[in-house]
């Protein structure tokens, strides 16, 4: 005689465990996503910050070096390639061989003469344009 086996339940979630389990997570990530989103983009205009003021630091020394700042033709480009005519070139002066771009993919703008000072520096942050409120404006030297 073989033994009799108890009939064994089928092992697994059901669908209404699964729902309690989505609301759950749908909740939690209704609390936790909006500051988190705040907080990266604040990081973003933060890093700006910090590689405007390492660009600022590279164009403090191409101007020790040449004795002008890179003309508007030149660019940025100036820090990691030497322009033409530039006799007392002694760099590059940025880690890589192209300008960074801004966090959100742009390339920084640079204008000489600047309106602001010698020289400006900025990046036009997340929307692109010109301006803009609290993360989405625009981080640049002179501020």
């Amino acid at each position: 005689m073989t033994p009799r086996h108890p009939e064994r339940r089928c092992a697994g979630f059901t669908l209404v465990e699964l729902l309690v389990v989505v609301s759950i997570l749908v909740l939690l990530a209704g609390l936790v996503g909006p500051p988190v989103l705040r907080h990266l983009s604040s990081a973003k205009s933060d890093t700006a910050r910090l590689q405007i003021k390492d660009l600022d630091a590279a164009l403090e020394l191409y101007y020790l070096d040449i004795g002008r700042y890179p003309r508007a033709a030149e660019g940025l480009q100036a820090l990691v390639r030497a322009p033409a005519g530039a006799e007392n070139w002694n760099g590059p002066y940025l880690k890589k061989n192209e300008p960074p771009r801004d966090p959100w993919g742009q390339s920084y703008r640079y204008r000489f003469p600047g309106e602001h000072g010698p020289y400006d520096l900025y990046s036009l942050g997340a929307d692109g344009a010109p301006g803009g409120e609290g993360n989405d404006r625009d981080v640049n030297n002179w501020e």
